[in-house]
């Protein structure tokens, strides 16, 4: 049995009719979405939330099912500042309502060979790791961290939170990116410094954790290394919805509206710029400002009129490129399995020819690498005693390909399953007593992700900073984008990142009353 969690709804319209502040309406409620409501709350502004789907969270919802309580979307959080710098600007402490743990090991990698490493922020226990599978590379991989860590410190802490508005903002950035070889790719980077292919393997795939091909996507990315082993990776007990509950009651404490079931059809304008938006139901609900969490293809493709476009136009977003899609399938077990770590990835037989065929041919391979999530290692509540709860995450094609889901998903899950009962779970098939599976249609349908690509627009080095949608949008003013299809991009510290440029180019609430 199925359920979701209720949806809230924050303040009520008699309130909002007689809050007479500036009004900005935020379209969709994933982490993005409700970084910038809270933020644009705490610069003066009354706050409308709206979510089409029956409850706040967007890729971040969550779902119950037969006693197991399930994450949808993301799983691990390596920047926890952004979130506590959320609690601080509503005058709160993150640590009273949410419960981080740090994971150590972050997470355990197995390659196809059987060989294991486990990665996590010790220096003396990462270099004993890699001299047992790799001594050769020792010297390459400590060389790899130092460049990592340079990376990280222009990047992240110089560019992440910078908008890149204009040609000028690009030409400012580009001597840093020419030095730091942004042209090169991540694995290229990797691949200078190390020969062993497993440890290139595991120093060039986090990438994909944000949509990315590690043999395309700029070396920029490969400051998620440094960023990791910085602040850690860290769960939150009660899953990544208690954070999104967490968001939602800074809201609450703001006096916002969320309101969930409520579908935007198109946003507004007058003159040069945004007004508000429209319901599919037609009402329409004037703001001085309007913010987009959205995957950016839809906003400029389906919420905002053609006439109102010139960058990007239907012809440039069907040129655009996407990121992958990826197969999740969420299921439960009667037994537990305390051998498993909290978070593994499973690498295949391929790499590189894996990869191609995801981005470049896009054709679903009999072969396939798998990231396993075991949240009841770390947080026991989410699943019924005894038992456990899993999240087996897999990187496909988008829907550009020819693959048809509504014939394939169930095989594809059953070879998913075979591959874990024959690796990690022992006696898997009898042990299974709940199942949900979500395949790159969902992607399409119920998060109205072109093509079904689970992390937007791909970020390649011509899809990044100024050559990416902006977080002031080009088209018309007074319309804004956050999320994983903006600067800086996918994955958590980016999609809170975006939200954190809101306070350079949005005006204050003062600067419209």
């Amino acid at each position: 049995m199925l359920t979701e969690l209720p949806p809230p709804t924050l303040s009520s319209p008699s309130v909002a009719r007689s809050d007479r502040r500036p009004h900005a309406v935020v379209i969709g409620s994933g982490f993005g979405g409700l970084a910038a409501a809270i933020r644009l709350g705490a610069r003066g502004y009354r706050v409308t939330v709206l979510e089409r789907l029956e409850q706040p969270g967007g890729r971040a919802r969550t779902f119950r099912q037969d006693g197991f309580s399930f994450d949808a979307g993301p799983t691990i959080v390596t920047a926890p500042f952004l979130f506590e710098e959320l609690w601080s600007l509503c005058g709160r402490r993150m640590a009273d309502d949410i419960r981080l743990t740090a994971l150590d090991p972050f997470y355990r990698l197995i390659f196809d060979d059987g060989s294991r490493l486990d990665c996590n922020g010790d220096d003396d226990a990462m270099k004993a790791a890699i001299a047992a599978i790799a001594p050769g590379d020792l010297a390459g991989y400590e060389a790899f961290l130092k460049q990592a860590e340079a990376i990280y410190k222009v990047g992240f802490e110089q560019m992440s939170d910078v908008p890149f508005s204009t040609l000028a903002d690009m030409a400012r950035a580009l001597p840093a990116m020419a030095k730091l070889r942004a042209d090169r790719s991540v694995h290229g980077l990797v691949a200078r410094h190390v020969r062993d292919e497993r440890l290139r393997t595991a120093l060039s795939f986090h990438p994909l954790f944000i949509g990315g091909n590690p043999f395309s996507v700029t070396a920029i990315y490969a400051l998620v290394i440094h960023l990791e082993r910085k602040y850690g990776v860290h769960f939150a007990h009660g899953g990544t919805g208690a954070l999104v509950r967490g968001l939602v009651g800074l809201l609450e404490g703001q006096g916002a509206t969320l309101r969930c079931g409520a579908q935007v059809a198109e946003i507004t304008v007058e003159g040069k710029a945004a007004s508000g938006v429209r319901l599919i139901d037609g009402e329409t609900i004037s703001a001085e400002i309007v913010v987009s969490n959205a995957d950016a293809a839809h906003t400029y493709g389906a919420l905002l009129p053609a006439r109102h476009r010139r960058r990007w136009s239907d012809r440039r977003l069907a040129r655009a490129r996407y990121s992958m899609s990826v197969v999740v399938w969420h299921f439960g077990t009667r037994r537990r399995y305390p051998e498993v770590l909290h978070h593994t990835i499973l690498f295949g037989p391929r790499y590189r020819g894996l990869i191609d065929d995801i981005f470049e041919t896009k054709r679903l391979a009999e072969d396939f690498s798998l990231y396993l999530h075991r949240p009841t290692a770390t947080d026991s509540t989410l699943a019924p005693a005894g038992c456990d709860a899993f999240y087996a995450l897999v990187p496909v094609p988008n829907l550009q390909g020819a693959t048809d889901w509504t014939r394939e998903a169930e095989p594809f899950r059953r070879r998913i399953q075979e591959r874990l009962e024959a690796t990690l779970l022992p006696g898997l098939g009898e042990a299974i007593v709940t199942s949900r599976l979500e395949t790159p249609l969902q992607f399409r349908d119920d998060l109205l992700s072109a093509h079904g690509a689970a992390f937007g627009l791909e970020p390649r080095l011509t899809q990044s900073a100024w050559f990416r949608p902006h977080n002031l949008s080009e088209e018309i003013d007074r319309l804004y984008l956050v999320g994983a299809g903006t600067h800086p991009g996918a994955g958590l510290p980016g999609v809170l990142s975006s939200a954190r440029i809101l306070d350079r180019v949005a005006p204050h609430a003062s600067q419209l009353a």
